[in-house]
């Protein structure tokens, strides 16, 4: 019997997490890509399906080092700058499938410092 590709299993939970997590005006959803060299955030209202704020590890004038933790803990600190400029305050967090622990968790401790909250 094949079995499933690790993306094909981080879809389903990433379908299952979506089940409960919604993105509102008052509260967006912050939402996790993490690929192989780079890490991508974005903050999405859903109810109107607008991304308010993005940033990503391969920005021209963002981060330099990439997507390793370094390069996740900057993201999620220039996420939140931008997200704060646009009046966001307060999301959800969609950790998007991936476990949290590592990038996933650098991502989200340095927004967190950075001023939203969870």
């Amino acid at each position: 019997m094949a079995r499933d590709s690790k993306n094909q299993i981080r879809m389903r939970i990433h379908s299952r997490i979506r089940r409960r997590v919604a993105g509102t005006l008052e509260r967006p959803r912050l939402a996790v890509f993490r690929s192989v060299k780079h890490i991508y955030a974005q903050v999405i209202d859903d109810s109107v399906g607008h991304t308010l704020a993005a940033a990503s590890s391969n920005e021209k004038n963002g981060v330099k080092s990439g997507g390793n933790v370094a390069g996740a803990k900057a993201v999620g600190k220039l996420l939140a700058e931008r997200a704060k400029d646009k009046g966001v305050k307060a999301v959800v967090f969609d950790r998007g499938g991936y476990l949290y622990h590592g990038r996933v968790k650098a991502l989200a401790d340095a927004a967190r410092e950075g001023g939203l909250q969870f």
